[in-house]
């Protein structure tokens, strides 16, 4: 019997390794590895090749038991992509497995949200960044205390499995703080703040903002984070875009050269309709340092000028 499982357990690998030296030869520079032991993939689609409308991307982690008794657990991420949307890609995604359960399935996945990138394009006219319904954001996202909470459609997502495989289940939610809301030309930025001491605070953190319908709709949510590992003496940190090219690299880079230590900031934009060049950018790093200053992370421009102070750096709580 043990003889048996060992024999499916190396004929999933061999699957898997066939199938990805198959995805990365056909896609080129949209596959990437991200852990390569821990088999955690993505890719990047595009509704159209020559000239890009619409654009998400599949996040993939394959089970030890992938393609024999386990689906891939998987994310999409798009910033338009949610509701009722989400639901039927995720839905005809599940269809595709059952029909071919026991099969390696990656490429009819990616195909499929191709057509499904391509069908939208094609009904709403819509660009990379289509405009959201921002109006009503804008007015309105200030708290999240009486929001309606959305539901995760996903059963598992990647974050929470990559949680699952390489952190504990003790980690506690950081208290998640919301700075004041700017507006340019109808497109609105508001920070958010966690102190966060490991990965599995930051996936916690991104997780508890999206349950938050107005953050949930946000054209973009721009986030970054530097941890402080003491026993290696050296930071862990790591930047996301979500959609707004160079942001994330920006955002981090603010945290670098403001020192600041165990700390992730999110920066959400509804996009009003009005593009606004490199201003955006201003936006999203200024709204970020205010929320730095006012948590107490960083002194003020005066407070610097004064007494010289160094940035705060908080102390690490270790999970219980």
């Amino acid at each position: 019997m043990a003889a048996l499982v060992t024999e499916e357990k190396e004929a999933d690998l061999q699957a898997q390794i066939e199938e990805v030296e198959a995805l990365s030869s056909i896609y080129g520079d949209e596959w990437c590895v991200i852990d390569e032991a821990s088999r955690i993939f993505c890719i990047k689609i595009c509704s159209d090749l020559e000239e890009p409308k619409l654009t998400a991307c599949l996040q993939i982690i394959l089970p030890s038991d992938y393609p024999s008794a386990a689906p891939p657990i998987y994310q999409i991420n798009a910033a338009w992509l949610r509701g009722p949307e989400r639901v039927k890609l995720a839905n005809s995604l599940e269809d595709i497995y059952v029909e071919h359960a026991g099969e390696s399935i990656l490429y009819l996945w990616v195909e499929r949200v191709r057509d499904f990138l391509v069908e939208k394009s094609q009904s709403s006219g819509t660009e990379e960044h289509p405009e959201k319904e921002s109006t009503e954001a804008e007015e309105r996202v200030e708290g999240d205390d009486e929001e309606e909470k959305l539901p995760n459609v996903m059963a598992l997502t990647l974050n929470n499995a990559y949680l699952l495989m390489h952190q504990g289940h003790d980690e506690e939610l950081p208290p998640v703080k919301h700075g004041k809301p700017v507006t340019d030309r109808r497109s609105t930025f508001q920070p958010h703040l966690a102190p966060v001491v490991s990965p599995g605070q930051v996936k916690m953190v991104l997780e508890k903002l999206y349950t938050n319908k107005k953050i949930a709709s946000a054209t973009h949510n721009i986030y970054a984070y530097r941890i402080y590992c003491e026993d290696k003496n050296s930071f862990l940190q790591d930047c996301e875009d979500d959609g707004e090219t160079a942001a994330g690299g920006r955002l981090l880079h603010l945290l670098q050269i403001l020192d600041v230590h165990n700390v992730m900031v999110v920066v959400s934009r509804w996009y009003g309709g009005v593009l606004l060049g490199p201003d955006r950018f201003k936006h999203i790093n200024n709204c970020a340092r205010t929320l730095l200053v006012e948590e107490g992370y960083v002194a003020s421009v005066d407070e610097s000028a004064k007494s010289g102070a160094k940035t705060k750096r908080p102390k690490s709580k270790k999970p219980k």
